[in-house]
């Protein structure tokens, strides 16, 4: 074992491309949304455009409920370079698409094979000393939230002078050498259970019913993340409007604004430690509330900016809590616990996605806004409730 590594074998060099790698995969299904206004106007009188960000959403829930019980099935060196593999696949049929729902099939299958990114995070975290795991893990973390936010302006600056398939091809070179990362960095990792696929499916559904602070947890980050993905769904269409009359490369720049969101995680982390991970989710969820008064109340760039940055630290925040509560249920199910979480998050935003382009088409931006405020709203009452059910089981012992 090298100088460089951990006790486990996790050097800093395959601890970093496991950052990068994790923030190229999770960046293609943000690509699509500052390019909505030219893939449309590519595909004109073909309203299904509308769906593509929701197809990618939808993709990336399936694949997550599909594909991450796998990594403590099979070896997941082999799993997460294979998906890579499949990744660059499908964004070359998105690339070129002749049909609006040739590129919403695609979409599916590219949302689908981004979860590697969630096949990276547990493995680093299985891969570090104890000591050293939560260090570990956010590091990796930073990488995908990082992957997150710069690739809107990416897509954007790509999208607005070269189009949109350009980007999609760019994303084919980069998934192949993340994949040649994994290959040259991943220790050999072996399966962790022996359970059959079917039965690590079908307990997905016991630990659904047995832990009610994981349904709590998971329809609260679902709801915040549903209005997470409106905005930036509608972001780009907003601000080619009359109102603004920008480009998506402008649209895109809001990426490096919604930079906030990297550091709110271990801001968030430490409010928790201090007044617990609960406390923390109340204030996330009240944080997107502000966020769509903000962007509501004031038409301008400066309430743009003001509101992503109280938007993306409101939902990160809340997001790092959510998973700190979900871990403490059962440290031996963690990777089938987040593949519930997970999952339900991005049904949430793939819905998101889906009521803010209806929202857009009926009522403009005064209806995406109300959909927006909305959801956190909902948020906070799920909170309230499972709170509630809590206290009361407890007065029943």
């Amino acid at each position: 074992m090298s100088s460089s590594s951990t006790h486990t074998g996790l050097s800093r060099v395959a601890l970093l491309a496991m950052a990068v790698a994790s923030g190229v995969a999770v960046a293609n299904i943000y690509y699509n949304q500052p390019m909505l206004g030219i893939i449309e106007a590519d595909f004109p009188g073909q309203s299904a455009t509308g769906l593509v960000p929701t197809a990618t959403q939808l993709g990336y829930a399936v694949g997550l409920f599909l594909l991450l019980p796998l990594g403590d099935l099979v070896h997941r060196r082999k799993l997460i370079i294979g998906q890579f593999v499949i990744l660059a696949a499908a964004l070359s049929l998105a690339a070129i698409s002749s049909s609006a729902w040739m590129l919403v099939a695609s979409s599916l299958v590219v949302g689908a094979s981004s979860t590697v990114a969630q096949q990276i995070v547990p493995l680093a975290a299985s891969l570090a000393p104890a000591e050293k795991r939560g260090a570990t893990i956010g590091t990796v973390m930073a990488g995908v939230l990082s992957g997150i936010l710069f690739s809107r302006t990416l897509s954007g600056f790509v999208g607005e002078h070269a189009g949109w398939r350009e980007m999609f091809w760019i994303g084919v070179p980069m998934a192949l050498a993340a994949a040649a990362m994994m290959f040259a960095t991943l220790p050999a990792h072996a399966p962790t259970s022996r359970m059959r696929y079917h039965n690590a499916i079908k307990s997905l559904g016991d630990l659904w019913r047995h832990h009610p602070a994981l349904r709590t947890a998971t329809l609260v980050q679902a709801s915040l993340f549903a209005s997470f993905t409106a905005f930036w769904t509608i972001l780009a269409l907003y601000l080619q409007g009359p109102n603004f009359g920008l480009g998506a490369d402008i649209a895109g720049l809001f990426g490096i604004v919604g930079a906030v969101g990297v550091f709110a995680a271990p801001v968030a982390g430490r409010i928790a430690d201090k007044r617990g991970p609960h406390f923390v989710v109340w204030l996330g969820a009240a944080l997107t509330v502000v966020a769509w008064l903000i962007f509501g109340a004031w038409a301008s760039i400066i309430a743009l900016v003001i509101g992503v940055i109280v938007l993306d630290f409101g939902i990160q925040s809340a997001l790092v809590s959510n998973q700190h509560i979900i871990y403490a249920l059962n440290p031996d199910a963690r990777s089938r616990l987040n593949t519930i979480f997970m999952t339900g998050m991005f049904l949430g935003g793939a819905a998101g996605s889906a009521i803010a382009s209806l929202a857009w088409q009926n009522g403009s931006w005064l209806g995406v806004t109300l959909v927006g405020g909305i959801l956190p709203l909902i948020a906070l009452a799920l909170k309230a409730v499972g709170r509630n059910s809590k206290s009361n089981l407890s007065h029943a012992e």
